[in-house]
């Protein structure tokens, strides 16, 4: 039965205390604090270096039995090297990674802005992404990428392609997978802007179809000033209760 999973593009962030977390929490209980409110988390964090395996293994212990992650691909892949990687950088990257076991659900491969289609790199990189245990979805910044080969391309290899309202472009995409990824970076991809309700039901709807159709849904919201990320994707919880 496909199901929807609500939650916030990370969880460490000092100025939420106050707004989501207690006064008098301290930091290493942020995560069983988060978990106890929302069923998933989207981490940033193995974007920009990995962490080692006992942290995974200790985020897997701090979080309910039916909490699941998204994780951001390294930077290194997609920016750097531009996917012309070997096997020895994913079987890095997911080496700690898979310490979250049956938590892990999805990576995010978000591309640089610069970076221009090229179907043979994505071939090659789709195809070596199988023999690793998650789904992925990838978060196109040029529009270049948008095109009917490549559409195809992920839906053979059942890779989603992640929806954002920022850049606009890639906000409504076809669906590619048997699931569907969803950013919410804040109007025009500003982090410090609230979403209004009728935004959010809007997006309500647009889950429920999803859903209808048989798709999983993981929706994360990265808007974090202020706090907004949480209050966003609490609301957007109450708008699809009960489902």
């Amino acid at each position: 039965m496909p199901g929807v999973r609500i939650g916030c593009s990370g969880f460490s962030y000092p100025h939420w205390k106050g707004t989501f977390y207690p006064d008098k929490l301290t930091q290493k209980k942020w995560l069983q604090h988060y978990g106890s409110v929302f069923s998933s988390v989207e981490l940033n964090v193995t974007f920009y270096r990995l962490p080692a395996p006992a942290t995974f293994e200790k985020w897997y212990q701090e979080t309910p039995y039916d909490f699941v992650f998204s994780l951001k691909g390294s930077r290194f892949i997609t920016h750097v090297k531009r996917l012309l990687v070997k096997d020895e950088s994913l079987d890095l990257f997911f080496k700690g990674a898979v310490q979250l076991k049956e938590k892990l659900k999805v990576v995010l491969w978000q591309f640089p802005p610069t970076f221009k289609i090229n179907i043979e790199r994505l071939a090659k990189f789709l195809g070596m992404l199988r023999g690793y245990p998650a789904r992925n979805s990838l978060e196109f910044r040029h529009e270049s990428w948008i095109t009917a080969e490549v559409i195809h391309m992920c839906k053979e290899h059942n890779t989603g392609l992640c929806m954002a309202d920022w850049p606009a472009f890639i906000d409504n995409l076809p669906v590619t997978a048997d699931f569907v990824y969803i950013r919410r970076h804040g109007e025009s991809g500003n982090y410090d802007t609230c979403y209004s309700q009728t935004e959010l039901k809007k997006d309500a709807k647009r889950i429920k179809g999803y859903l209808k159709s048989g798709k999983d849904v993981f929706i994360y919201f990265n808007n974090d000033a202020f706090g907004y990320a949480p209050l966003n994707a609490k609301k957007l919880m109450d708008l699809l209760s009960p489902l």
